[in-house]
């Protein structure tokens, strides 16, 4: 059985962030083993390539220029990424590209295992990881296991991917002239589902929403509302278009029982885009539910939690806490939580 000291779960870019920095701390490529099965940069890489971005170029650069194990400086001229106006949104694709060709480089120094990790297992102080094919044994783990869209409970009529939906040119396969959408939500993703449709002129548009409209603040040194407010284009259209000015083919119509059970058989299909929920695999035995602490990322001895799946809590400047989710927040988390699990030996 393979035996290794650090295991990571997951090859978004989470799952990148947590390899550079273990290599960066000294830790030898041949004791670490690191499980997908893709290796496609995870979803990032494969639903959301032609998604744009709420996050400035600048940050994803300094993802990428984190972790002296990237060697991003040496390679960072091929991606266009480095072209890109530094305050300024850009598509998600030109981010996905240059964490492939990490991934890439990796893959030649680090034990990958490209399999679904399907079930964790302590046993004499070592993690036992059943893959489908065979099972490893490691000393720590890291779950970086990315989250998906959440699934509503109510009957939908026919149902459009998310990642497809923010998809300004995926959302055409599903729609047609005569399509009356129903959409829920009114975050960042569901504002831009509402733009990608109203420009491909649908019959109409249901806005099923709970919350008013947030956007964030820039303050002198910060950014209040960073992780829930409307930012960059999408924030500027929905201020255009959502003001008390709708398009004629759009309602917004508040989210309850009611509501809901009156206007929703009218629509031909539905978009749900109220958020994302931990991905389910895998099943670690004995915890039930995958809780953690919300400021250090671990959940039990030698196994931690990173990125979408197991964000930071943090208090914003009015005392209100917010999950901190994007690609530089996850580095910037990592860096100093490490030395936490570094020393927390199982």
């Amino acid at each position: 059985m393979d035996k290794k000291d650090w295991t990571i779960i997951g090859a978004g870019p989470a799952g990148i962030a947590a390899l550079g920095n273990l290599l960066d701390q000294g830790i030898e490529p041949s004791k670490i083993a690191w499980i997908d099965p893709e290796f496609k940069a995870g979803d990032f890489g494969t639903l959301w390539r032609n998604v744009p971005s709420n996050t400035k170029a600048k940050l994803f650069l300094a993802f990428l220029h984190a972790c002296r194990s990237f060697h991003f400086k040496d390679h960072q001229t091929q991606f266009a990424l480095a072209k890109a106006d530094p305050e300024k949104s850009c598509a998600l694709h030109l981010m996905a590209e240059p964490l492939q060709f990490l991934t890439d480089e990796f893959k030649k120094t680090v034990h990958t295992i490209q399999d679904k990790a399907e079930h964790l297992v302590l046993k004499n102080r070592l993690w036992n990881i059943q893959l489908k094919n065979k099972t490893i044994e490691s000393k720590n783990v890291i779950l970086a296991i990315g989250a998906e869209a959440k699934k509503f409970s109510y009957p939908l009529p026919q149902d459009i991917p998310l990642h497809d939906a923010m998809d300004s040119e995926g959302i055409k396969k599903h729609l047609n002239s005569n399509d009356k959408i129903a959409v829920f939500g009114s975050s960042h993703s569901a504002i831009l589902v509402l733009k990608n449709l109203l420009e491909h002129s649908v019959k109409e548009v249901i806005n099923f929403y709970r919350s008013p409209l947030l956007y964030a603040i820039y303050l002198k040194d910060s950014i209040l509302f960073d992780d829930t407010g409307l930012k960059g284009p999408t924030a500027e259209w929905a201020r255009d278009h959502l003001h008390g000015n709708l398009p004629n083919n759009l309602k917004r119509i508040y989210s309850n029982k009611e509501n809901i059970e009156q206007h929703l058989p009218e629509c031909t299909k539905a978009i749900y885009a109220v958020g994302f929920e931990r991905r389910q695999t895998p099943i670690v035995e004995g915890i039930g539910h995958l809780s953690y602490q919300e400021n250090t990322g671990i959940i039990a001895p030698g196994l931690f939690g990173l990125g979408i799946a197991f964000p930071e809590a943090k208090q914003n400047q009015l005392g209100m806490t917010e999950y901190r989710v994007g690609l530089w927040k996850f580095m910037e988390y990592l860096q100093r939580i490490l030395p936490i699990w570094l020393n927390y030996a199982p």
